[in-house]
């Protein structure tokens, strides 16, 4: 198997295995505070422990390196979390995933802003169509919840974008202590939003299988397709968790999206897919 092969099957299979993650929030009825309280907690286990087989040089340096940077994006991640499972509780999955998959232009812009990187025609022509899809989801006329849901997965989206631009310039910062972090302060954030911390056996259950499997399986299969493949293949097999995350939903919990939803994630589907094309072929 060549490397690349290698690459978009590890890649695949963490995308295909992370779009589980809003099933399994959906599963439980608990304040989304409760629930990224826990979640936080195994993420942090589940990551951390993989240094205790290392020598200490090995935790030293990763811990040490970067530290006040690794900090800030970890807590901008751990935000994120909380802000995207509070959208995973209050609207559809599909509003969720749709519009997180907007992340990689909400990059370009703040990497213009932050760094003054140059944004592509073909950035700004996605942008347009994108902003046309979220515009289309935005109008649905849904309940009031499921709006808030939407702008909870806007800010979340916003979040998660901003620690990428940051790391970007933070190559050798070590993610999976990263990681361990953000589910450190995804955890001590929800905490002071929990009315009890009080939590039924089928709820932990759900969230050790999410926090110690699904979570930390689908991001070190992610992290090591990536080392093989280009940022832009990355992108486009990220399209699998937003066509599969809505399905696995739609399956189990009968959960429909809205004509608006299909309409409005059609046309920001098609844009990542012939964004994420074309980038492919002026890269070769």
């Amino acid at each position: 198997m060549t490397n690349n092969a290698k690459g978009l099957a590890l890649t695949s299979l963490g995308v295909f295995i992370m779009s589980l993650e809003s099933l399994f929030i959906k599963f439980t009825t608990v304040s989304p505070f409760l629930f990224s309280f826990y979640i936080g907690i195994f993420m942090f286990i589940s990551m951390f422990s993989t240094f205790i087989f290392k020598e200490k040089a090995v935790l030293k340096k990763a811990l040490t390196t970067n530290l006040p940077m690794m900090i800030v994006c970890a807590t901008l991640m751990g935000t994120s979390n909380i802000f995207f499972i509070t959208a995973v509780k209050t609207t559809t999955v599909a509003n969720v995933v749709i519009i997180f998959s907007t992340a990689a232009l909400f990059s370009a812009l703040f990497a213009y802003l932050f760094y003054k990187e140059k944004i592509t025609k073909n950035i700004i022509i996605a942008s347009f169509f994108m902003f046309v899809g979220l515009f289309i989801i935005f109008n649905d006329k849904l309940e009031i919840g499921s709006f808030e849901g939407n702008i909870y997965a806007l800010f979340c989206t916003a979040l998660f974008a901003t620690s990428y631009v940051l790391l970007s310039r933070y190559k050798d910062m070590n993610r999976v202590i990263l990681t361990a972090f953000s589910g450190l302060a995804l955890s001590i954030i929800a905490f002071f939003f929990c009315d009890e911390l009080a939590i039924d056996f089928r709820t932990l259950a759900v969230v050790m299988i999410m926090g110690l499997l699904i979570s930390p399986i689908s991001r070190v299969l992610l992290g090591n397709g990536a080392k093989y493949i280009s940022a832009s293949e990355v992108s486009l097999l990220m399209i699998i968790e937003t066509i599969m995350a809505p399905i696995w939903v739609w399956i189990f919990l009968n959960e429909v999206p809205s004509s608006y939803t299909f309409i409005g994630g059609s046309i920001i589907i098609v844009t990542l897919i012939i964004n994420s094309i074309y980038t492919l072929k002026k890269e070769n």
